[in-house]
């Protein structure tokens, strides 16, 4: 009864345009305590749903009034510094990324407080990972939010509602992609009404010239604060003004920037002088004089712009993120009609390999002078040879052809700019220049099998380059989702690798939020992460497991839609409050904190002599099975059926070579046969104590005449081949999705995925190695693998 008063409590929170009563900060800490995760939520029970509940419960309590969201704020670095004495770690990340959320909200705060907050998030520098790269991330925003109160408030609304400026140039997009196979029923209607309560707002649709307004009301308010600033009287001449409030707008965006580029640590007041002044002309124009003091207003934060796609087969998301690109760079003046069109023309991500290109021998000479008189020379740049051209091409130029072009003499090579780009995102910390160990260092991934997670030290060092555009990939459903994802991904790595277009345009974020299907019980993690076929959503337990903020926001999440679908069935009418975009926005906001989870690639060869070998990628999880085994291999699931007692030998004879990972660092190449009625190779660790960045393979041995009942043998690897030895052919299913099925399969290869910009990297190093070195110039500093960095709020808790 508990959870669901707690949903229908939703109906009578406070609305964006109302006052929220003062809370106590009794009955805040009570909340606070209730919010915060503890030993007993990996256990069963109903409190573990409810958590992320509680969390956008207690937000709610503090909107829209500036002395709740102060309260909490002392509430919260109280808890923090008590935590710190108590050595409770468990709770400081989500204590902090609470703090952090309300900071960013509080319409005014005393430099004592921020004092408290800048030295506490300092002292976490001293702590082991994932605390000290936390803490180095929020200790930078509150050095410069202390000095520039507002700043972060100001990009963030000007990132996420694409505000036209020109002084800030980034600008952020949320694409939500859900899986159609756990999506259907009344989970879209639910998804849908709830997307669209948050487009609108909770006052109606906001333009742009409100989300100018709240950021003026809130700079201005940050900066001087109850003594100089009178909240009410600002907000109504602001609303006065109408279209006259954007060069205000203009104005505060460029004085806080500036401050930034200038280095500003507020000698002299210049900041709040400036600031001083705007607020007395605009009170001003609305015939009154100028109040110096009074309340202050609540500035909420509008959920970012989301785009909500079910994933199906025919969804290009690469082409949907260019669509967006293309239409917000239009402002900015940028040149990419030549790119645009070689990126239309690339092959869709989801289809396994390169379009055919038809080819056919072209009669241009390749000499300029013997184009016609009328024809116009353009120099575009492509990587296709210029004496072939493809099937597609010739018909476009059929029917342009009146725009007569030819394509530049050469094979164009990746650049050492090109190279950059490609690399920047996985440059790891090499102990040898970085200096080796220490918090944060980790190590090379060559020499370890511990799962990367956080930021390295070499970003630290050497920061990426910042590019304008951020879009932010949040995916919802089980390993099927995930699995695309990667797959997704890789080809996009690969595509981007022969010609570069958003690659030097738009940072990619990836997110993550479990939704089990509906028929199937949405369980909370354990610590034995289970890795039967029933735990559908393996990945998303590991997260939970190691993240335990996660698993309260964002694994109770999955649980909490299917509930809301139930309540909206039962109750039509209700009012909606957008909880779930709401968590979402929380999510990416917070969530800065990836784990990396190696993308492996599959060489599939069938025992079809006609039928061309198969290359597929996969993240969680690859299951061979023997069709005519089948039934054997069900019947050793069970512990009460044997299968011995015919006294015959029952399945399939395979091959296996692959190189056994040991924890030293010596790993030794293998090759054994093995009698089997299937397999499963897991990527991830099915349990905490063996959370190792390898493949683990278990075999489900037949019985025998020796053997009563049936064995397992589990076998950690990366690098695997498998065949039949017998003439029979196997099944193999990717990331446990029915849609990634091969049959008739003989045998398949498995290795970690190359990196396509390490192997560009590489090529450009070898080109001026002449001693045979195996990795030469910057990609000694890189990962050799594809990692998929999937966002959390702690990375790896250990």
């Amino acid at each position: 009864m508990a959870h669901w008063d707690s949903l229908s409590s939703m109906d009578a929170l406070p609305g964006a345009g109302d006052c929220s009563p003062t809370v106590p900060e009794s009955e805040l800490y009570r909340s606070l305590q209730a919010v915060l995760p503890r030993c007993t939520d990996q256990q069963q029970g109903p409190d573990w749903c409810n958590k992320g509940m509680l969390r956008w419960t207690l937000h709610k309590k503090v909107q829209n009034n500036p002395a709740n969201s102060l309260s909490l704020l002392w509430v919260l670095i109280k808890e923090l510094e008590k935590a710190e004495r108590w050595d409770s770690r468990k709770s400081i990340i989500p204590l902090l990324h609470t703090l952090m959320h309300a900071i960013i909200q509080t319409a005014y705060i005393p430099d004592e407080l921020y004092k408290r907050v800048y030295d506490f998030c300092k002292r976490l520098l001293t702590y082991p990972q994932p605390y000290c790269t936390v803490g180095l991330s929020y200790t930078r925003q509150i050095k410069t939010e202390r000095f520039i109160p507002g700043l972060m408030y100001q990009r963030m609304i000007t990132a996420e509602q694409k505000l036209k400026n020109e002084h800030y140039p980034f600008q952020e997009r949320v694409f939500v992609l859900a899986d159609p196979e756990v999506f259907s029923g009344s989970l879209i209607p639910t998804i849908a009404e709830d997307f669209e309560v948050s487009a609108s707002g909770s006052t109606g649709f906001q333009s742009p010239l409100e989300h100018m307004r709240s950021v003026v009301q809130h700079t201005i308010q940050a900066a001087l604060g109850p003594q100089q600033c009178h909240g009410p009287k600002l907000a109504q001449a602001l609303r006065d003004m109408g279209q006259e409030v954007e060069p205000y707008f203009q104005e505060v965006l460029a004085t806080l920037e500036q401050c930034v580029e200038d280095g500003y640590r507020g000698e002299g007041g210049i900041l709040n002088s400036r600031l001083q002044q705007l607020y007395n002309e605009i009170v001003s124009d609305s015939d009154a004089e100028p109040v110096c003091g009074g309340p202050m207003c609540d500035c909420p934060i509008p959920n970012p712009e989301m785009s909500f796609y079910l994933w199906t087969e025919d969804l290009d998301i690469w082409r949907e993120l260019a669509k967006w690109f293309r239409s917000s760079s239009v402002s900015e003046h940028f040149s990419f009609s030549q790119e645009q069109e070689d990126f239309e023309l690339g092959e869709s991500p989801f289809t396994p390999g390169d379009m055919p290109r038809f080819s056919i021998m072209s009669n241009d000479s390749g000499i300029e002078k013997d184009l016609p008189p009328s024809s116009d020379f353009s120099g575009s740049t492509s990587l296709d040879n210029p004496c072939i051209v493809s099937e597609w091409e010739q018909c476009k130029s059929e029917q342009e052809s009146s725009r007569l072009s030819r394509r530049r003499g050469i094979k164009l090579k990746p650049t050492a700019k090109d190279g950059m780009a490609l690399m920047q995102d996985t440059l790891e910390d090499n102990p040898s220049a970085s200096g080796g160990g220490g918090p944060g260092t980790g190590g090379r991934r060559a020499a370890t099998l511990q799962r990367r997670a956080g930021t390295s030290m070499m970003e630290n060092h050497f920061p990426k380059q910042q590019r304008h555009f951020i879009a932010k990939i949040v995916v919802m459903g089980d390993d099927r989702i995930v699995g695309r994802l990667a797959k997704a991904y890789y080809v996009y790595r690969k595509r981007e690798a022969r010609r570069l277009f958003l690659t030097m345009k738009v940072s990619l974020q990836f997110y993550y939020i479990p939704v089990c299907p509906a028929q199937l019980p949405v369980s909370p993690v354990t610590v034995n992460l289970s890795q039967s076929t029933g735990d559908s959503c393996t990945l998303g337990s590991y997260l939970s497991n190691v993240d335990p903020w996660y698993n309260s926001n964002i694994n109770s999440l999955g649980c909490m839609i299917h509930k809301l679908a139930k309540l909206q069935e039962m109750n039509p009418e209700r009012p909606t409050d957008p909880f779930i975009s709401d968590v979402i926005a929380y999510y990416i906001r917070s969530g800065q904190q990836p784990v990396y989870f190696t993308i492996y690639f599959v060489k599939i060869i069938f025992n079809s002599m006609t039928k061309d070998p198969v290359e597929d990628v996969f993240l969680t999880n690859l299951e061979i099975e023997f069709p005519e085994f089948r039934h054997i291999a069900a019947s050793m699931k069970d512990k009460h059926k044997k299968s011995a007692g015919s006294g015959e030998v029952c399945g399939a004879v395979i091959s296996m070579n692959y190189k056994k990972m040991t924890l030293s660092g010596r790993d030794v190449d293998v090759g054994i046969s093995a009698r089997t009625t299937g397999a499963q190779i897991n990527a991830i660790p099915s349990c905490e104590a063996e959370d190792l960045n390898c493949l683990t393979l278990t075999l489900n041995e037949a019985p025998s005449k020796t053997k009563g009942s049936s064995g397992e043998s589990k076998i950690r690897t990366s690098n695997i081949k498998i065949r039949t030895l017998e003439r029979r052919s196997f099944t193999l299913t990717l990331d446990k999705d029915s849609r990634r099925i091969y049959k008739h399969v003989q045998s398949i290869e498995i290795s970690p995925c190359l990196d396509p910009g390490y192997c560009v990297q590489k090529y450009m190093g070898s080109k001026f190695c002449t001693d045979g070195a195996k990795d030469a110039g910057l990609s000694k500093y890189m990962s050799k693998t594809l990692p998929l960095p999937v966002n959390t709020f702690a990375g790896i808790i250990n």
